[in-house]
């Protein structure tokens, strides 16, 4: 209705993706202000972000200039980083020892937001599409002051329970059944003509499941608080542990025992005993001068916590950083243009494909938390090893997309939305182990730069590039044929609409582009495995 072009279109886009990655703000509310508060901060700007745009596309208010429009999107948009912060910082401090489940979960349903909002608009039966911009300023708005005084760290024991383990199986469980469930009636929508009752009944359906993870925590029975002493605590290395020095000196004295059996004459014994005593004096030598470089050092190490500052002068930082960037760059390069990408093909039903990914990176999100974490658990082996796997899935993915075969838009839509859900699920669980929780926030909301970085490099420098040149050489042949057979006002016309490209060349050369990029990323990811098997095994080895 505001009758703009593809280019002003862009930069609205562009306003749209910084606004929901740039959380600065959020991350250093979360460690001044309650989570209450910094929802709050959130929902009052999503509301009035996308409140004003909605009285500007009705025409109740006129229309503002384009950069004050970019402004009112980034406002609106902003807001999620608010929500966003609040929920992974509070549940990464309430469940410490499931990060990976817990991440991938949150930014699992994340992603499934859109599908489900998509699904509540068909069963509301908006008059125009303006009212969804409406439905997008009010509903998260209610949902959050409904919901902010319940959302925040809860003291107490967090060790891990026995109960845990099934808990999270049946989260697990109710999301691939959300995901499997929301698949098939948008498939049903999309092939047959559904009545409005029967897209009703299918809505009302969708949100039972989303009641189960709240039944399933006030059906779990009341521990006792004198119990909660008696579960088990993880090992922890601690130089001035008593009971640990004791241990290593038991270990130190096993030795020499095995090394002197009961049968060796006695006169060996005081040699033996000499030995021992010099190796204790070392012992202690070694930990008084640990101690003193304990105290000497500069800044944190690896698996304790840091600053932002402290995190951006290390190289682990930016491995993780740049992987991302160029995986989930590249991986949401496809999200944005996928509509473009499928009419490039020859699919006349873009939405699907749209709706298609949303379930897709879903299902990577959930998966990508839950397989790491095994990794991790039962393996002690880095977590990013999973990225090295999912960044070689999604380059063979936009090769998918660059060769154009029957069926390619199917597989390649599947391959990216995996693998780019992946991402999200394992690198802020990485960030969390390697820098710790204290300034999860800050460091979270810093990693999220690298999708408006990626897709301003991937989508606004190489693929709109290359589409709009292929598009202006079909352009070129098809007014020189208009030409040709005499069709002078055809070709004028021709001139003045919307370029568009047909044909897998115009996704040819962006996708090869993207996967070799995918290449680069998956041998940083590699360095950073190898960078941090120490920390890996330190962390998680004893408990395996």
């Amino acid at each position: 209705s505001l009758n703009y072009n593809q280019r002003q279109l862009s930069k609205l886009g562009v306003a749209k993706d910084l606004g929901g990655s740039v959380g600065f703000i959020a991350g250093g509310l979360c460690e001044i202000l309650p989570i209450w508060g910094v929802l709050l901060i959130g929902a009052l700007q999503n509301l009035i972000g996308y409140s004003s745009l909605w009285l500007i596309v009705t025409g109740k208010v006129p229309v503002f200039p384009l950069w004050a429009m970019c402004v009112l999107i980034f406002v609106g948009h902003n807001g999620e980083t608010y929500f966003n912060t609040a929920a992974l910082v509070s549940c990464v401090q309430n469940f410490p020892k499931s990060r990976g489940p817990v991440l991938g979960i949150l930014k699992g349903f994340a992603a499934l937001s859109g599908a489900i909002l998509t699904q509540i608009y068909t069963m509301i039966n908006f008059p125009d599409q303006a009212s969804l911009i409406f439905m997008v300023a009010v509903g998260p708005t209610m949902v959050v002051f409904a919901l902010m005084f319940i959302i925040r760290p809860v003291g107490g024991h967090k060790e891990v329970r026995p109960s845990d383990g099934l808990s999270f199986t049946v989260v697990y469980s109710v999301c691939l059944l959300l995901a499997a469930y929301l698949m098939a009636i948008m498939l049903l929508e999309d092939l047959v003509s559904v009545s409005h009752n029967l897209i009703t009944i299918f809505t009302l359906i969708l949100f039972v499941p989303l009641f189960v993870p709240i039944v399933l925590s006030f059906c779990e029975g009341h521990r006792d608080p004198a119990e909660e002493v008696l579960l088990p605590k993880p090992y922890q290395h601690d130089a001035g542990n008593p009971e640990q020095d004791t241990r290593e000196h038991e270990v130190v004295s096993s030795e020499f025992k095995d090394e002197n059996p009961e049968d060796v004459d006695s006169l060996v014994v005081p040699e033996g005993q000499k030995r021992i005593a010099q190796l204790q004096a070392k012992l202690f030598q070694a930990t008084a001068e640990g101690a003193v470089r304990l105290k000497n050092r500069k800044g944190p190490h690896r698996g304790e916590d840091f600053t932002l500052m402290q995190a951006l002068i290390k190289a682990d930082f930016w491995l993780i950083m740049f992987s991302l960037l160029l995986g989930s760059g590249s991986g949401l390069t496809v999200i944005d243009n996928l509509g473009q990408m499928s009419q490039s093909l020859g699919y006349d039903n873009t939405h699907i494909f749209v709706s298609m990914i949303c379930i897709w990176n879903f299902i990577g999100r959930v998966g990508g938390g839950f397989i790491s974490e095994i990794i991790v658990r039962d393996h002690a082996y880095p977590r990013p090893i999973v990225i090295v796997v999912a960044q070689l899935v999604m380059a063979v993915g936009h090769v998918f997309f660059a060769m154009g075969w029957p069926g390619a838009m199917y597989i390649g839509t599947l391959l990216i939305g995996l693998c780019y859900g992946a991402h999200w699920a394992i690198m802020p669980a990485t960030v969390s182990e390697l820098f710790g929780l204290k300034k999860f926030g800050a460091l979270y909301n810093f990693l999220n730069l690298a999708n408006p970085a990626g897709t301003l490099v991937f989508s606004g420098v190489i693929a709109s590039r290359i589409y709009d040149r292929e598009a202006e050489k079909q352009a070129r042949q098809h007014h020189i044929q208009s030409h040709i057979s005499g069709s002078i006002f055809s070709g004028m016309l021709a001139a003045d609409e919307s370029l568009n490209c047909e044909g897998s060349i115009c996704l040819f050369l962006s996708s090869m582009i993207m996967s070799g990029f995918c290449i680069i990323a998956v041998i940083l990811s590699m360095i950073l495995v190898y960078r941090t098997k120490t920390v890996y095994a330190h962390l998680y080895g004893k408990s395996c």
